[in-house]
């Protein structure tokens, strides 16, 4: 497909962060300053998940208020709609937010305020996917949860477990997920994003319907099977996992190698800003790197729409633009 050919395709997101992604414009409006894009955007010579985490911590000081909150909803959903992004899930950690005398409950009201509001303008299908970070405590992480649980059907469709994969693997959360089991709320994990295949299998262990990145089961067929037996989806992001070093070029990238083994494969951002990207920029990649088709461009969406944490008359909806 051509630029404007994938520009017109509908497309479907699943993994990409609210404070990743905000606007420029938005982040100089809230700031009321001049931001820079190597205040906000990784360079190419990020060497690391933890270096490019550290481009987080400016736009995070414009989600801490209600009004910040609900800008940034209208916001993201704004950017996506430029690219006919016909639905998305959100990923927003509330414990990120806390401050300004605003509760867990306040933060995620604002937020879904902004997202309804752009939704009516926008035309943009969404739900919100709460992480939890893994700096933060269990019994932190485990509140928030519980608050948002509330939200669950109402906005919020999901948990998450982000941040340094590397210095907190999967086995530091596995009674926490276990109570997220319990709550009837469904999650995806952040796994295999650092090299670590084993946090796969224990996400997909403790319950997880999708994973983050999934990278390092690259050339492990045993875990590939897992996945696929369980159709658990594979949430890649190309050109993250490029600056992150998850993979260290498109060479060695296992789009392909999941696609080919039957894997519910979808493609995302992960986060517009941070990494300076776009759908539009993330299918171009792969159609020249890795050989997707037209035929395989239909079917990442397809299974994206399968993968979603939408209910099943929102996915009947979109299952007519798709086909």
């Amino acid at each position: 497909m051509t630029t404007e050919q994938l520009k017109q395709l509908p497309k479907i997101e699943l993994h990409c962060h609210l404070d990743g992604s905000l606007s420029m414009e938005f982040l100089q409006k809230k700031l009321g300053r001049n931001v820079s894009c190597q205040e906000v955007q990784v360079s190419r010579e990020c060497g690391s998940l933890a270096e490019y985490l550290e481009k987080f911590a400016l736009p995070c000081q414009c989600l801490k208020d209600a009004e910040g909150l609900q800008e940034a909803g209208y916001d993201f959903l704004k950017t996506a709609s430029r690219e006919n992004v016909i639905y998305t899930e959100v990923r927003f950690a509330p414990l990120l937010s806390v401050g300004a005398g605003l509760n867990t409950k306040q933060i995620i009201s604002s937020l879904l305020k902004g997202l309804a509001e752009g939704k009516q303008d926008f035309g943009v299908e969404y739900n919100v996917i709460v992480c939890a970070m893994r700096h933060h405590s269990t019994e932190d992480n485990l509140d928030m949860f519980k608050a948002a649980r509330e939200f669950l059907g109402e906005g919020v469709c999901a948990a998450d477990l982000a941040g340094a994969e590397a210095s907190y693997p999967m086995s530091n959360f596995l009674e926490l997920f276990e109570k997220v089991k319990q709550m009837e709320m469904p999650f995806t994990i952040h796994a295999g994003e650092c090299g670590n295949a084993w946090n796969i299998v224990q996400a997909a262990e403790a319950g997880a319907k999708r994973i983050g990145h999934g990278i390092a089961m690259a050339g492990k067929p045993q875990i590939r099977q897992i996945c696929r037996e369980r159709r658990i989806g594979i949430e890649m992001c190309p050109i993250s996992n490029l600056q992150t070093k998850a993979a260290e070029n498109m060479g060695d990238y296992p789009l392909r190698e999941f696609l080919d083994a039957g894997l519910l494969v979808s493609v995302n951002t992960d986060n517009r800003t941070v990494s300076k990207t776009s759908l539009v920029q993330e299918l171009e990649l792969i159609q020249e790197k890795c050989g997707i088709c037209d035929e395989e461009l239909w079917l990442l969406e397809r299974n994206a729409l399968e993968t979603a944490f939408a209910d099943d008359s929102v996915k009947h909806r979109l299952l007519k633009e798709l086909t």
